[in-house]
């Protein structure tokens, strides 16, 4: 059956956010949308079935100029926080392990290089990794710290000299770096057991891929964001120059500030994943025949398919408020926890609600729903629990604090 929804029927915007966005940044989404439409949606299933990351796409999207940091390039303006995620969005509702490839590289690895690097690292890195000429990673998470890694990170770098002839050795491991397998350069986090007190002291440093002791292997039998080469990155007296290390990362509270950034655009990738299973969904409404007539003649269907919608449009809506917040310098790690942890819970109800539409079929890959209902799970997941940040958003409401 055909995955095309008729242009007769409203877009899945029902209520138009698009019409906020700048004139050129509408033109670029449409760019966007014709690309993904030649040269993702047709491939995008097989990557996913055989875990296959399609790297020849790789310069393709860099050509588009998606990739424009807040600290705008000498050539390239900066775009608006919902264009922003709008693209997450878009990418996401063509393949989700495409949106997440392009979020880690540019939304972590790009915006880390323009917010903690020095003018100098940013003259030798940030022009071929905004063009994807190379690629990034953001190595955070651990074997044994995911939501409380605030608190134990245990890679740890380990000076050696001093001034800037000293050299840093790195230590320990790290889990769940999206593409790590192959990422050119690595945004590394380590405790400094160098520094007067090495439980606060954190560092910040870019690790060349190939780099000596560091080894990196792939994640596998994922049910979930297949086509993203997600690594265990082992580190065994890793040495990096002190040229590489971030001069503006100190303790953890420096990560926030991307924290923040990524996990909105991750709640983004929450209104693509519906948006997406609504697409699926109506087509297959309108074009499968049960009982002699289309299934979306059924009340049933027609309501299952209105709370897909209404949670997609309510979850728009809410971000494209908390991009304007963002750009604002209002949007605080409390509301983007409550976004995240919404937009996201809804996200699961939709995908849900799709695939039972879709009755068995929804269950095989050929109809798309299948990867979308296991990719949502990703989501639901990464950059924060919905457990953990609906208790960020709790104490914040509160003033009284469930973690401990």
């Amino acid at each position: 059956m055909s995955h095309s929804v008729s242009t007769a029927l409203p877009a899945a915007d029902y209520y138009d956010v698009e019409a906020l966005l700048y004139p050129r940044e509408r033109e670029k989404l449409a760019e966007l949308r014709e690309f993904l439409a030649a040269e993702v949606a047709p491939s995008a299933q097989g990557w996913w079935d055989r875990e296959e990351f399609p790297f020849d796409l790789v310069p393709k999207l860099g050509a588009l100029g998606l990739s424009a940091p807040h600290r705008p390039l000498p050539d390239r303006p900066p775009y608006s926080r919902l264009f922003q995620g709008l693209v997450i969005a878009e990418l996401t509702r063509a393949d989700t392990s495409i949106a997440t490839f392009f979020m880690v590289h540019h939304d972590l690895f790009v915006e880390g290089l323009c917010e903690f690097g020095s003018p100098e690292q940013r003259e030798r890195y940030l022009a071929d990794a905004s063009a994807l000429r190379t690629t990034g990673a953001f190595a955070l998470t651990e074997p044994e710290h995911g939501s409380d890694v605030a608190g134990g990170l245990s890679l740890t770098a380990r000076r050696e000299g001093d001034g800037a002839d000293a050299t840093w050795v790195l230590d320990g491991a790290k889990r769940w770096i999206g593409n790590g397998t192959f990422a050119d350069h690595l945004l590394v986090w380590a405790r400094d057991t160098s520094a007067p007190d090495p439980r606060s002291a954190v560092r910040g440093f870019i690790v060349a891929g190939d780099s000596p002791g560091l080894t990196r292997t792939r994640i596998e039998h994922k049910i979930a964001l297949r086509t993203v080469q997600n690594a265990d990155l082992t580190f065994d007296g890793v040495r990096v120059a002190e040229a590489d290390r971030f001069p503006g990362i100190s303790t953890f509270d420096d990560t926030r500030t991307m924290l923040l950034g990524s996990r909105l655009l991750v709640a983004w990738q929450a209104v693509g994943l519906q948006l997406a299973a609504f697409d699926v969904a109506r087509q297959y409404a309108v074009e499968r025949l049960q009982f002699g007539r289309p299934v979306a003649s059924f009340q049933l269907i027609q309501a299952q398919l209105t709370q897909m919608l209404g949670n997609a449009t309510a979850s728009m809506a809410m971000l494209a408020q908390l991009a304007r917040l963002h750009d604002a310098g209002e949007a605080t790690m409390p509301r983007v926890a409550l976004a995240k942890a919404w937009a996201t819970a809804r996200m699961r109800e939709s995908v849900a609600l799709g695939r039972g539409i879709l009755g068995g079929n929804g269950i095989v890959t050929d109809y798309r729903m299948a990867k979308i209902f296991a990719d949502a799970e990703a989501v639901y997941t990464y950059e924060g629990t919905f457990e953990v940040n609906t208790l960020i958003a709790g104490r914040d409401i509160t003033g009284v604090s469930a973690i401990r």
